[in-house]
């Protein structure tokens, strides 16, 4: 009999909720009605207890139900996750498709001084510059790893593979093959570069390699990184039994205007640090490979080669160099205004036979940005580093409105005359340290870049930029001014390049 009066209430209940769903005056939640019935002596105490003891398991499966439920969402990538937000699967990828033209060498000197292998002109062409696809996973709210592949060579390559360990937010650690702390400009994702091309002073700072990095911002506007790498570039690992060191690499930096709490203005400065031993035969390698103009066009400046004076078979601690790097860095922003600005300075210490070397190379770039649409600098900046330029709007093509706009121009300088050196230079007396493949081409260059993009969505960017390299002061063997620098028989000063890209991003 009891058994029947409860179904008969329960039955009562549930009718009652289906009447409350579509009107206001009923009680808004089950534990409501079960009390007020309880209230009114329809059910007993030990009734209501037993209806609402149910119900609290019936919440409680339901909000487990909720947490572990799967979504799938759209936000700068494909997203898979769970509601809760401590699980996810993101993929994403990039595609840049580049023009370039050279402008500026005179056709009509051709004569009989066919352009030849040596040649360092660049060639008018389209370029499939990055073409990448990853996947990013965050899982049990502390870990994050990521994993992308670059399609742009004969057969993929590893681009970064690192996992990331966040249990406490100030002290987080990461393995694998990422980009090491060093550069601001670097350190912005090919996505968000303020040109096409990045400037002289990324050739000659460590970029993504592999290692280990305690990283993380201990106070409001404050970064701080230290990394451990093999300093051998992307995929390398250390093979030289004579080069136990590792490269230390560190970066801090402070945003004065997060500090102060103005949200509208950055005031960036940034210092890093890079020591360690590299060796080997490959000038590549020791001392950033030969240098062409930021257009990708004119190689300007050829490093040595290294071996010892027995020969190439024969590399002993001679050829061990101990390569050091400094890199100041500072950006400036207020609303749609920005000037950025970094200088690096690279040290090769080393021993030959008869004398020591100490060469050092020098780079530095300034650069001024105006969204003309309005869109804000702060708005992207965080944790040290500048994110995507999001438009307010974005482009309709059918009112011909919305995307944003923006003009910046970069003048930038590369200085190897230390190179210009005895032993160091081709046709000069050898010591010990360089064969035959020394050192030539010119000391200095110095580029000036005027650019335009317009951004139609967070995920499309139209990029065009004038790139104009003088470079000055020739050393080395001069016969090689003109067989491995000039092109159609002469020895060109300077560079003329018109650079446009479509990109895509997801």
């Amino acid at each position: 009999m009891k058994q029947a009066k409860l179904r008969g209430v329960i039955a009562a209940v549930s009718g009652a909720l289906l009447m409350g769903f579509g009107a206001n005056a009923m009680a808004d939640s089950t534990d409501d009605i079960v009390n007020a019935l309880i209230a009114k002596g329809v059910l007993t105490e030990e009734e209501g207890s037993l209806l609402l003891k149910g119900r609290a398991g019936e919440k409680e499966a339901a909000e487990k139900r909720n947490k572990n439920a799967v979504t799938a969402t759209y936000k700068d990538g494909i997203v898979i996750g769970t509601e809760d937000g401590k699980n996810s699967l993101t993929i994403n990828g990039r595609v840049h498709f580049d023009a370039r033209t050279y402008t500026g060498y005179d056709e009509d000197d051709k004569g009989n001084n066919a352009i030849t292998a040596a040649s360092s002109r660049g060639a008018d062409t389209y370029d499939v510059r990055r073409a990448r696809i990853g996947v990013k996973a965050k899982f049990l709210e502390h870990y994050e790893g990521e994993v992308v592949l670059n399609g742009t060579g004969s057969a993929p390559v590893l681009d970064v593979a690192y996992l990331n360990v966040a249990w406490w937010k100030p002290v987080q650690f990461r393995v694998g093959q990422f980009k090491m702390p060093f550069s601001l400009e670097q350190l912005t994702s090919s996505n968000n570069i303020d040109f096409i091309e990045r400037s002289f002073v990324d050739a000659y700072i460590p970029g993504k390699e592999i290692g280990a990095m305690v990283h993380g911002s201990p106070w409001k506007g404050v970064t701080y990184a230290l990394a451990t790498s093999n300093g051998r570039g992307q995929n390398g690992v250390e093979s030289d039994v004579r080069v136990d060191n590792k490269d230390i690499i560190g970066r801090a930096t402070i945003n004065f205007a997060e500090i102060m709490g103005n949200q509208n203005m950055v005031l960036h400065v940034g210092g890093a640090f890079s020591e360690g031993d590299v060796s080997g035969a490959d000038g590549t390698a020791v001392f950033g490979g030969d240098r062409s103009t930021e257009a990708r066009g004119n190689r300007f400046f050829r490093v040595p080669s290294l071996v010892s004076s027995a020969g190439a078979n024969d590399l002993n601690q001679d050829m061990k160099v101990d390569r050091s790097r400094l890199g100041f860095e500072t950006a400036l922003a207020y609303g749609p205004f920005k000037v950025q600005g970094q200088w690096v300075n690279n040290e090769f210490e080393f021993d030959g036979e008869d004398r020591n070397y100490d060469p050092e190379i020098k780079t530095w770039y300034a650069e001024a940005l105006w969204t003309i649409t309005g869109e804000t600098h702060a708005s992207r900046y965080r944790n040290g580093v500048f994110g995507s330029l999001k438009p307010k709007n974005n482009f309709d093509p059918k009112t011909f409105s919305g995307g944003a706009w923006e003009v910046g121009v970069r003048y930038s300088k590369f200085d190897g005359s230390d190179f210009n050196t005895v032993g160091l230079v081709q046709g000069v007396s050898k010591e010990g340290a360089i064969n035959g493949d020394g050192a030539r081409g010119y000391e200095k260059a110095k580029t000036l870049t005027a650019g335009i993009k317009f951004v139609p969505n967070p995920h499309v960017r139209f990029m065009l930029d004038y790139v104009k390299t003088d470079w000055d002061d020739y050393f080395g063997d001069p016969a090689a001014e003109i067989s491995g620098f000039g092109v159609n028989g002469k020895a060109e000063k300077d560079e003329k390049a018109i650079l446009f890209r479509t990109q895509f991003a997801f």
